[in-house]
C-alpha cells in the first residue's frame, strides 16, 4: 500500500498544470507533498508527464521516440532527478546555520539599503533602496538579500558564516546526497567549494561566491525532494525523515504482514541538527512571510500557515525558477507542499498560488 493520496495527487497536478499553462515561459514544473510527522509522501507531479497505460499495452516505436525526443523531458521525474538553484529558499537553512554558530541571534540587526559593494562588484537586494534594519525574521519574510550576505560571507568587521560551514550544516540535512526515497534516479544535487571551484574552474573563491551561496544562487544546485525534506524539518520543529511512499506491505490474503510492518521510526534520518529554541525562530520567520513578507496573499486561506516564496535566477537569458515551500496549519502541521515552475518567473507571483489553491481545496474540502 503506498503513502499517495490519490484525490490530492490529482488537485495537484491540475494545479500546476493550469500554473504552467498561465505562464509565457514555463514549459515544467513540480510539485510534492509530504506528511511532516512522518516523512510519507502524499503526492509527486512531475510535469509534463506521460502515460503509463501506453507502457503497459505495449507502446508503439514512434510513440516512443517522440517521448524521447520531446524538448521537455516528460520522461524524466523531476520530483527527485531534477536539480536546480534554490534561491531564496535556501536561507532559511543559511539562517539557522547562523543562529547555530552564534554569530546572530534574533535580534542581531543588519541595514539594507539596497545592496553591498566590494571594489568594483555590487551585490544587489531585490528592492531598490533596501529594506532598511531588518533582523533574522524580518530578512526571511522580506527576503533581504543583504542580510544573508552579512551572514554568509561577512561585511567589513562582521565574519559571516564562510562557505565551508554553510555548506557543513547544508549537508546535515542530506543537501548533495540523496535521501534514499524508495524510487530509482534520485539525485544528489550539488553544493560547491573552494578545492572544487580551483579545480574546476581554475579559479579562486571569491567572497562573491559565498555572497551568492547565502542566497541560494552561484553553484549550488537541489532536488524538490530535498526542499520538501527540510521544510518538514521546520514543520515538525526539529526531525529529519526519510521520505518515503511504503505505507504498508498486505499479504495475499489481504492481512497485514507483520513482519515488514512500517515503523515511523525507521524513517528518521537525523534529529538534533539545531536547538528547538533556533529552530522556532526560523519558524516564526516562515510564519512571518506570510503575515508581513512576501506571501501575503496566504493570509486569506482558511488555516495558517507559513513557507518560502524563491526567485532562482537561471541565467542573463532565461526566466528565473519559481519557488515556494510551506506548511499547514501552522501550530500542528499535517501537510508540507513545495512548488516548483521552471523558467516560472517570480515565486510570489507564480508558485504562491498553486499552494494556495490547493491548501484551500485540502482544508475545505476533503
Amino acid at each position: 500500500v503506498l503513502t499517495i493520496d490519490a484525490e490530492l495527487q490529482k488537485k495537484l497536478s491540475q494545479s500546476l498544470a493550469n500554473a504552467i499553462k498561465n505562464s509565457p515561459a514555463s514549459q515544467a514544473g513540480v510539485a510534492i507533498a509530504l506528511d511532516p510527522q512522518s516523512g510519507e509522501i502524499l503526492s509527486l507531479v512531475s510535469l509534463p508527464g506521460f502515460d503509463n497505460n501506453f507502457f503497459s499495452a505495449g507502446i508503439t516505436e514512434d510513440a516512443y521516440q517522440n517521448y524521447l525526443t520531446d524538448q521537455r523531458k516528460p520522461l524524466f521525474n523531476r520530483t527527485v532527478a531534477g536539480t536546480y538553484p534554490p534561491g531564496s529558499i535556501f536561507k532559511p537553512l543559511v539562517a539557522l546555520a547562523a543562529l547555530e554558530q552564534g554569530i546572530i541571534n534574533e535580534h542581531k540587526t543588519f541595514l539594507s539599503t539596497g545592496g553591498l559593494q566590494i571594489g568594483d562588484w555590487f551585490f544587489p537586494d531585490w528592492k531598490y533602496g533596501g529594506h532598511g534594519r531588518v533582523n533574522v525574521i524580518s530578512a526571511i519574510a522580506n527576503s533581504v538579500n543583504t542580510f544573508f550576505y552579512y551572514i554568509g560571507g561577512g561585511y567589513h568587521d562582521f565574519i559571516g558564516l564562510g562557505v565551508q560551514k554553510i555548506t557543513d550544516f547544508a549537508r546535515q540535512f542530506y543537501l548533495s546526497k540523496t535521501l534514499g526515497i524508495d524510487l530509482p534516479g534520485e539525485a544528489a544535487g550539488f553544493l560547491p567549494s573552494k578545492d572544487w571551484k580551483e579545480k574546476t574552474k581554475q579559479e579562486s573563491w571569491y567572497i562573491g561566491d559565498t555572497y551568492h551561496l547565502a542566497i541560494g544562487q552561484g553553484d549550488i544546485l537541489v532536488t524538490p525532494l530535498q526542499v520538501a525534506s527540510y521544510t518538514a524539518f521546520f514543520a515538525n520543529g526539529g526531525t529529519l525523515y526519510q521520505p518515503h511512499l511504503l505505507k504498508e506491505i498486505i499479504n495475499a490474503d489481504g492481512l497485514k504482514n507483520e513482519h515488514n510492518s512500517i515503523n515511523n521510526q525507521e524513517y528518521v534520518l537525523a534529529k538534533n541538527l539545531a536547538s528547538d529554541e533556533n529552530i522556532d525562530i526560523i519558524r516564526r520567520a516562515l510564519r512571518a512571510t506570510v503575515t508581513s513578507g512576501s506571501a501575503q496573499s496566504l493570509q486569506s486561506l482558511p488555516v495558517a500557515v507559513a513557507g518560502k516564496t524563491g526567485t532562482a535566477q537561471v541565467g542573463a537569458d532565461k526566466e528565473s525558477h519559481a519557488w515556494f515551500t510551506g506548511f499547514a496549519p501552522y501550530d500542528s502541521p499535517r501537510i508540507v507542499i513545495t512548488i516548483l515552475l521552471e523558467n516560472g518567473g517570480e515565486g510570489s507571483a507564480v508558485a504562491v498560488p498553486v499552494f494556495k489553491e490547493v491548501v484551500e481545496w485540502y482544508f475545505n474540502e476533503k
